[in-house]
């Protein structure tokens, strides 16, 4: 792909052997089947984010009378059940996935995204609709632009892989850690940091992603691998999503 401006590789000359003109369509046919991939990817991302904000409005539809305040304000272990059931998921997609069929992993990653449309549901129950919708519109437009320069920088972002996932794994203890100092300074920081992770998340993971398919093109891991791809860019974007809604929400009290 590197050449593809390169004149010398899509002008063929005088007498130019068909091998040659072969070579061409087969650089065509494999840009074309990377676009496709992504695409791919892209489409199960978003369908699978549409779907869970589908879930969790209908979820908290009716305020205090919503199921999801039954189940969540009042707590008990289906409430618990719910929250804890999407990290089960992940965690065996990503552990076992070469025990599971493409179509396994589909199912599953669908389930995920219906499980996480009642975990999330409470955000309507907490912050109103538009500052909900604004917050998502500005999460769809960093993400896109995010996306985009993480699939067409030609600057190796593998580096920073193992930066964000301590990032990730940093964010976690002190998430916890505030559980029990309750301490506003402390969740405005890891809020900031949050938005920022997860924006450098979906750059990596779309160059991740695009390496991959040149990696897996053709072998039959290639369908799982657009399903996990599209399970990575999910959780980048609901994270990104979570953390900047704290600064952007606006209260229902």
């Amino acid at each position: 792909m590197a050449d593809w401006n390169d004149p010398r590789s899509t002008r063929q000359g005088f007498g130019a052997s068909p091998s040659l003109a072969g070579d061409v369509t087969a650089r065509t046919g494999f840009d074309a089947g990377l676009r496709s991939h992504m695409l791919s990817i892209y489409n199960y991302m978003t369908s699978g984010v549409l779907l869970t904000g589908v879930v969790a409005l209908l979820f908290s539809r009716g305020g205090a009378e919503s199921p999801a305040a039954q189940v969540f304000l009042t707590g008990g272990p289906l409430a618990w059940l719910i929250m804890l059931s999407p990290l089960a998921i992940v965690m065996a997609m990503s552990f076992g996935a070469n025990r599971f069929s493409t179509g396994s992993l589909q199912a599953m990653f669908w389930g995920f995204a219906t499980l996480m449309g009642l975990s999330l549901s409470t955000i309507f129950l907490v912050y109103t609709n538009g500052s909900i919708a604004a917050t998502f519109f500005a999460t769809a437009g960093a993400f896109a632009g995010l996306s985009l320069f993480g699939y067409t920088t030609n600057k190796d972002l593998s580096a920073f892989g193992t930066f964000l996932i301590m990032g990730v794994v940093g964010l976690i203890i002190a998430s916890l850690l505030n559980l029990w100092l309750q301490s506003p300074g402390l969740m405005w920081a890891i809020s900031f940091l949050g938005v920022l992770i997860f924006a450098g998340l979906t750059a990596y993971d779309t160059q991740r992603l695009k390496q991959q398919y040149f990696q897996l093109r053709g072998t039959e891991f290639a369908g799982k691998a657009i399903v996990l791809g599209a399970l990575s860019l999910y959780l980048d974007f609901i994270n990104m999503f979570m953390f900047l809604l704290r600064f952007m929400g606006s209260s229902r009290n």
